[in-house]
């Protein structure tokens, strides 16, 4: 069976790089919109009994972003795909994984069942907010974990250094930091006041004197990031911040508000397009590597257990 990848427009750059780890070409497509809006989708390649890997991180603008991957799988499927696979290392709606009011819709839930409408049969996701999201797929999800891409790109910590957790849900993957570094940990919890603002009530863990490495799964706004800083200086850390966050989404004036804090280094992956940098001291860690290998095993059979690492 032939493999093909088709990209959509939300991270060219990085199905390039996937496409090109695998020793193969970028398919041939065409996404187009007529005066009226309505989305236009064409294959320019033949992919009868083919396996399809679709490349579409679905980072904003959020609905666009899913919009092109539902007409991409629905082409692949009309044209005779075997089989198709999402890869979206960024997926949109992790965090509505439940209803936390009545009358509120999950879309967490939702997003799965049109993609298997759609024609996908499995996605690929990196660092999900939430590891409950699994029990929400109704297709095959590949969970993968981005630690060990970040732990080769860091280098050298420093024995005076201090994992953070800016907040519960960060908990588990703080840890493996820790756990990989022999450091200790230190936990914020917060409260979500609004979209972009965020309170950090407690600390547990001693941070004085320490040097902290923030770590978390996503970087929207930058309020859980700048109130668990501030705890944590505040409780006598050193001001010289690393975040490590494996998606940077940097929406708003996220930008300007990190720039603004005593961060020496900030590390995200590129699962996400970045625009601009502003005049933070961002490192660019790629996710294609793990992605191609992955696709490359999916296509052949191989087993991924080395690559989840979210025990």
């Amino acid at each position: 069976m032939d493999l093909a990848v088709f990209a959509g427009s939300s991270n060219v750059a990085l199905a390039e790089a996937i496409a090109a780890a695998a020793g193969i070409s970028l398919g041939q497509r065409v996404l187009a919109r007529s005066p009226d809006g309505e989305l236009q989708v064409e294959l320019q390649e033949n992919v009868r009994a083919t396996d399809v890997f679709l490349v579409q991180p679905t980072g904003p603008p959020l609905d666009q972003s899913l919009m092109e991957l539902f007409f991409l799988a629905d082409a692949c499927r009309r044209a005779g795909a075997n089989h198709i696979t999402a890869l979206t290392p960024y997926f949109g709606y992790a965090r509505q994984d439940r209803s936390t009011k009545s009358r509120h819709a999950i879309g967490a839930r939702l997003i799965p069942d049109l993609m298997r409408s759609a024609g996908i049969g499995r996605v690929v996701a990196v660092d999900l907010h939430t590891a409950s999201i699994e029990s929400a797929f109704g297709i095959a999800l590949e969970h993968l974990s981005s630690v060990p891409r970040f732990l080769g790109a860091i280098g050298h910590v420093n024995a005076d250094n201090v994992v953070v957790a800016p907040d519960l849900g960060a908990f588990r993957l703080a840890e493996r930091y820790a756990s990989a570094w022999g450091l200790p940990l230190a936990i914020v919890a917060k409260v979500r006041v609004s979209a972009d603002r965020v309170i950090a009530q407690n600390l547990i863990g001693e941070v004085r004197g320490r040097k902290p490495i923030i770590i978390d799964d996503m970087i929207i706004s930058g309020a859980t990031i700048e109130a668990a800083l501030g705890k944590v200086i505040d409780a006598g850390a050193v001001g010289e911040a690393t975040v490590i966050a494996t998606h940077g989404l940097f929406a708003g004036t996220a930008m300007q508000r990190l720039a603004a804090l005593p961060i020496t280094r900030l590390m995200v992956s590129d699962s996400l397009e970045l625009l601009s940098q502003g005049r933070l001291p961002i490192e660019r860690v790629s996710l294609a590597p793990l992605l191609s290998q992955t696709m490359l095993r999916l296509h052949s059979g191989e087993p991924l257990d080395d690559l989840y690492g979210h025990g």
